[in-house]
């Protein structure tokens, strides 16, 4: 014990004190904040890690040391042992979106396979705009007992080593190979974390041996350090040439991205749709930017998108762009914007996501820009007309959203044994979960269920990850949403395939008595991948969890005895077993009244694989076999192409009309 408290205390009267790099990476963090609209917190909860030969000596005793001295600093990072190092990447995440980027988490993991499996997480979190730091151990600098139990040799160069490979899957990488370099690496790390237009994974590599120097630190470094988290207006000129564009258009359409959550501009994304009329299709991570009941809402919008969006998509004229990035699914690669003459204006904060599509680049804070919009569109708005077009779609598939969700005796009674649909599954969760629960999903077709059908009524409602499509993101995730908020109940929607993935995060949640409730849905396979199997004409091949025939030596035998319910058991877990839509309406019943810190309840429930949701009516480009043996190939290619020939390149720039060019029409 006397060893570990001397190593905080060597403060001389020259200003410095003494540490390891690793206690000085550490404490570091301890004494940082975000701040925003006059709003701090500090911008780390704590750290999820795994201890090996890597960080134990290392970054492992100086969590140990901060732990045994709360009271000492002026901050303190909680340790939670992880199971899985993607994982504990996801888990953070999760708590980063759910906190809207002004706090997060570190991850610490042991060298070479540990620091390796993060890859994915980091991936995850550039991909999603999501601050995370990672803490990726590594082999010594020196060099002197080299080559080292997992060291990768390459005889290209000696300076290469497995954690390299974080490079570009980080917006900001560095190695800390000399004490000297920690304070610059940490106040350049921290600049990215808190720089909405320049977030992601910041990865800082730590050799073993580093870790355990010791360095004569200026005490400046650990001083309380605020960061301010950004919302930079856009240009005046760029709103009144886009108010310029908007007032031009007869069906302008707003496409909300996730920058409309993390710039908290729900509200002012609300006021222009109500002074204006323009109706909004969301992406999957701007979902909830409007919330279900508002008449300029019409949900998602693209390959996962509703008919209503969809609609309106095909011919819009001017497509407003806030805070997305145009993904394929947003786009339906590049087909759901289908108007002749289609013209884009696109406000983000990101000058990358904002020339997109050739449009009018408007950089800017959402909220700022959203606000600025709707004043220089004042006494503007479209027709009457055009209002009740969109009151009549949003009625039209909110038709078929209820018959998803309460499927008619003619579907329920084709089904083998009883089986519920997916339909059902989600309808129940979204009718018996409250206002402020979190539904959460990842990867799959369950996603695009959720985003055609789910009924968000609260901002923070709804939490998936669809921007890289991560099996397994689920289960860890709901535990990053809970400990965001643990005033709100988190509902993990994930298949039997994502859950075989990544489970063991459950016992995290049993270990830190976090309550989440996870619905699993069984239907033995990859619904997914199946479904999409089928379309491109693979005949669903290699998805279903089957055992391997005598007969054809195929994977088309009996279905495997795999049991996701005695696996969560298992692990420590409370499992409902349900097999009817009574049973399932009691287990969410009795999952919601179970204490707070319970830990995870598990509602595991079989649905039929063959029973789909509503059709968005759009399209994904997959591409097919140009040439075939299979019939089946050969009819899907045909199909393939008639898709592909309705692409659009979107090169045409957004041109500031002339004054003369607006049609009174568009003017109350």
């Amino acid at each position: 014990m006397g060893e570990i408290l001397r190593d905080a205390r060597g403060a001389s009267s020259s200003g410095r004190i003494r540490l390891t790099v690793a206690r000085a990476l550490v404490r570091f963090p301890e004494a940082q904040w975000s701040e925003r609209d006059g709003e701090r917190q500090r911008l780390f909860a704590g750290v999820l890690g795994i201890f090996g030969h890597g960080n134990v000596a290392g970054v492992g005793r100086a969590l140990l040391r901060a732990e045994l001295a709360r009271g000492d600093g002026p901050g303190h990072l909680p340790y939670v042992l992880a199971r899985n190092e993607q994982a504990m990447v996801h888990t953070s995440v999760a708590y980063a979106k759910q906190k809207d980027r002004l706090q997060t988490r570190a991850c610490t993991a042991s060298v070479g396979p540990g620091s390796t499996n993060m890859l994915t997480g980091a991936a995850l979190a550039t991909i999603n705009r999501i601050p995370v730091l990672l803490l990726p151990s590594s082999i010594f600098a020196t060099r002197a007992a080299g080559p080292l139990l997992q060291e990768l040799e390459q005889p290209h160069g000696g300076d290469l080593t497995v954690n390299d490979a974080f490079r570009p899957l980080s917006r900001f990488y560095d190695e800390v190979r000399r004490p000297e370099q920690l304070p610059s690496i940490l106040l350049s790390a921290m600049r990215v974390l808190t720089d909405p237009a320049e977030t992601g994974a910041v990865t800082i590599s730590l050799p073993q041996d580093v870790q355990a120097e010791a360095f004569d630190w200026p005490v400046e470094l650990f001083a309380e350090r605020t960061h301010h988290v950004a919302g930079p207006p856009a240009e005046q000129s760029r709103i009144e040439q886009a108010a310029q564009i908007i007032r031009s258009a007869r069906r302008p359409m707003i496409v909300a991205g996730g920058g409309v959550h993390y710039s908290q501009a729900e509200d002012a994304l609300a006021a222009l749709c109500a002074a204006t009329g323009i109706p909004v299709g969301e992406t999957q991570a701007g979902k909830g930017s409007l919330l279900h009941g508002n008449p300029q809402l019409l949900g998602a919008v693209g390959s996962t998108g509703t008919t209503a969006a969809n609609a309106v998509a095909a011919q819009a004229d001017v497509v407003i762009g806030v805070g997305t990035r145009y993904r394929d699914f947003t786009t339906a690669s590049r087909t759901a914007f289908a108007a002749e003459g289609v013209r884009f204006v696109n406000l983000n904060i990101t000058p990358f996501d904002a020339v997109k599509h050739s449009g009018l680049t408007v950089v800017g804070d959402a909220r700022e820009g959203l606000a600025a919009l709707t004043t220089a569109l004042e006494g503007w708005s479209v027709d009457d007309g055009y209002r009740r077009e969109q009151a009549r779609l949003w009625a039209d598939w909110d038709v078929q959203v209820e018959a998803a969700h309460h499927p008619s005796s003619q579907v329920t009674d084709a089904l083998a044994d009883g089986l519920l649909t997916r339909g059902e599954v989600l309808g129940l969760v979204n009718e018996l979960s409250g206002p402020r629960d979190v539904v959460l999903c990842a990867a799959g077709s369950m996603p695009g269920d959720l985003h055609k059908t789910r009924r968000v009524r609260d901002r923070r409602g709804y939490h998936v990850e669809y921007g890289y499509s991560c099996m397994g993101y689920e289960v860890p995730a709901s535990i990053g949403i809970r400990w965001a908020d643990p005033t709100r109940e988190v509902f993990a929607m994930v298949g039997d395939g994502g859950y075989l993935m990544m489970p063991t995060e459950l016992v995290t949640a049993v270990q830190e008595r976090t309550k989440v409730i996870v619905v699993l849905v069984q239907n033995h396979g990859f619904h997914s991948i199946g479904s999409l199997s089928q379309s491109p004409g693979s005949q669903r091949f290699g998805t279903a969890y089957r055992s391997r025939s005598e007969a054809s030596g195929r994977l088309d035998g009996d279905v495997l005895p795999v049991d996701p319910a005695a696996n969560a058991r298992s692990l420590g877990c409370h499992v409902i077993e349900v097999h009817d839509r009574p049973g399932t309406e009691a287990a969410i019943a009795e999952a919601k009244a179970a204490p707070a810190d319970g830990g995870p309840v598990v509602i595991h429930v079989e649905t039929d694989p063959m029973v789909f949701g509503p059709d968005s009516g759009s399209w994904w480009d997959v591409p097919v076999g140009e040439v075939s043996e299979l019939d089946s190939t050969r009819e899907a290619r045909a199909t393939y192409e008639q898709h592909k020939s309705r692409q659009r390149s979107h090169l045409d720039p957004a041109e500031i009309p002339r004054v003369d060019d607006a049609s009174p029409q568009t003017h109350n």
